[in-house]
């Protein structure tokens, strides 16, 4: 079996080995990965983060043998807090990282991936945060556009966006709504909510579609359209643009 890291600031992973294939999730700077599977120029792969599934091009990973695989899993906790910034190598080539990129093997003010040795002067991100921060860096990715699949702030879905809030935080969600739906505590009711905490939304099928993090004073904030803050209520998400409940409230949870 091989390994691997994404080496660039984001890499599209694809339902199918093709470029015309939907964009299901995205690879960002520094995350691990296993191969499971090849088709041509395409690699399948298994993420080590939220053991996601999907297709990359193989000229976009850099491979990663089994012991140094395992040694980037127990220090790969690190993560840039800068919207965005430029890292240098030894050759002082220069090259863009995001908000949420990992920082392997971090001894400040450098990381390292295999034999690469990266400057990094910003801020970092390490541990478990208290619930209040989670609050903080959602505003961080505030008028980022919709991108299916996306998990940066060029582009972020909604699950994406939920996940990446959580991960920089130290607290760890699987990759789609319907997933992080599963985890945590049912909360029965808004007034029993803190700010942090998670709302789901489901579709006339009953399918959980949609994903956003509570805010003080009945405020949620989610990705529709744009990263944007509208009210809730019990009904659901009441757009205060459009003045009517765009999404219906399935669930609220609480993970911590």
């Amino acid at each position: 079996m091989e390994f691997g890291i994404c080496h660039l600031n984001c890499v599209a992973i694809r339902k199918d080995p093709s470029d015309q294939s939907e964009m299901v999730s995205q690879l960002l700077f520094g995350e691990t990965f296993q191969v499971i599977d090849n088709s041509g120029a395409w690699v399948r792969i298994h993420t080590d983060y939220d053991y996601y599934e999907g297709w990359v091009l193989k000229i976009q990973m850099k491979p990663l043998d089994h012991s140094t695989h395992d040694l980037l899993l127990k220090n790969n906790d690190h993560y840039s807090g800068e919207m965005v910034t430029m890292i240098s190598d030894k050759d002082d080539h220069l090259q863009i990282i995001s908000l949420g990129a990992t920082l392997p093997l971090y001894q400040e003010p450098h990381f390292t991936i295999d034999d690469m040795k990266y400057t990094f002067d910003g801020d970092v991100i390490h541990g478990k945060m208290e619930k209040r921060q989670l609050v903080m860096t959602a505003y961080k990715y505030l008028n980022t556009p919709f991108l299916w699949g996306g998990k940066s702030p060029f582009g972020i879905d909604c699950s994406g966006f939920t996940q990446m809030v959580y991960k920089i935080n130290g607290h760890q969600l699987f990759r789609d709504a319907h997933q992080q739906a599963s985890q945590g505590e049912v909360l029965s009711f808004i007034e029993e909510s803190e700010p942090g905490d998670l709302a789901f939304f489901d579709n006339d099928e009953g399918e959980i579609t949609h994903a956003g993090i509570l805010l003080p004073n009945n405020h949620i904030i989610h990705c529709h359209g744009k990263v944007r803050i509208d009210r809730i209520d019990q009904s659901g998400i009441y757009n205060v643009d459009t003045r009517r409940h765009s999404h219906k409230l399935r669930v609220m949870k609480q993970l911590f």
